[in-house]
């Protein structure tokens, strides 16, 4: 395995490590291009596919409980460069090992919340902080819209917002029945994002909800939003024009929640 191997295998395994469901992720230059949460594994590695099946070519994936019979998912013929679970079913293995260009790599999960630092050599020296494992309930967000999200959306904007912190910032998840169909990820400003993620989605955005890992500085986000069919967005706050963007998200109907707190992933 390469240098760069171990980096998308490790953030492939952080982002399904922070579910409690059943997960399955396809990663590409460290972030999520998929992502999905099933009772049903297959179902969930499917749907993560289906996200963007585009990027997800060649990608690595995991999963956060034993991996069972991948090939009943529909993908079993999509190229994969690595696969990562905690445990194979001896069913999968006999399916997975004809894989002759894929890897498999067994990782152990912790035994308790994942606390450590976070360390970036920069020139001369190291940066260290607090890993980001901020304890976060919804009941503590705050709708600040004149329309409150409806149980169905704030349960895809719980999964978004999960999905948000371990995407590159500026980071933009749209998220449709616990699944991820679009996201931007890495851009200079917010609204490209919000364009890429609109983009990739395509027909899906329609009734998905956003979620944004750092707060909208203009209402134009919200306007693009609206128009690629965003139903709730879930954003920190704190911009100085906080009240022209819950004025935009009002105008267009759309549930807003702030959750006070900004992942900004770098």
């Amino acid at each position: 395995m390469s240098y760069t191997n171990y980096l998308d295998a490790d953030a492939a395994w952080r982002v399904v490590a922070d579910f409690d469901q059943p997960a399955a992720t396809v990663i590409k230059h460290t972030n999520p291009c998929g992502l999905a949460v099933h009772d049903d594994q297959p179902t969930a590695y499917r749907h993560a596919f289906e996200g963007d099946s585009v990027s997800a070519y060649g990608g690595i994936v995991a999963f956060n409980s034993h991996a069972h019979r991948c090939d009943r998912a529909g993908n079993a013929r999509r190229p994969v460069r690595h696969i990562i679970a905690p445990a194979y079913e001896e069913a999968a293995l006999d399916v997975l090992r004809r894989r002759r260009r894929t890897r498999l790599l067994e990782v152990q999960p912790a035994s308790g919340p994942q606390e450590g630092l976070d360390v970036r050599l920069v020139s001369g020296g190291a940066l260290v902080q607090q890993t980001d494992d901020i304890a976060e309930s919804p009941a503590d967000w705050k709708v600040v819209t004149e329309r409150e999200p409806t149980d169905a959306e704030l349960a895809d904007l719980t999964f978004a917002w999960k999905a948000a912190k371990h995407i590159k910032s500026n980071t933009i998840v749209l998220a449709k029945d616990n699944t991820l169909v679009g996201m931007g990820a890495g851009q200079p400003n917010r609204v490209v994002s919000v364009h890429l993620a609109l983009r990739i989605a395509e027909d899906k955005a329609k009734g998905s909800v956003l979620a944004s890992d750092a707060f909208f500085p203009f209402a134009d986000n919200i306007e693009m939003a609206a128009a690629g069919g965003i139903t709730a967005i879930a954003e920190p706050g704190g911009s100085i024009r906080d009240d022209e963007v819950i004025a935009a998200a009002n105008e267009h109907n759309i549930a807003m929640l702030f959750t006070g707190t900004r992942h900004f992933r770098h």
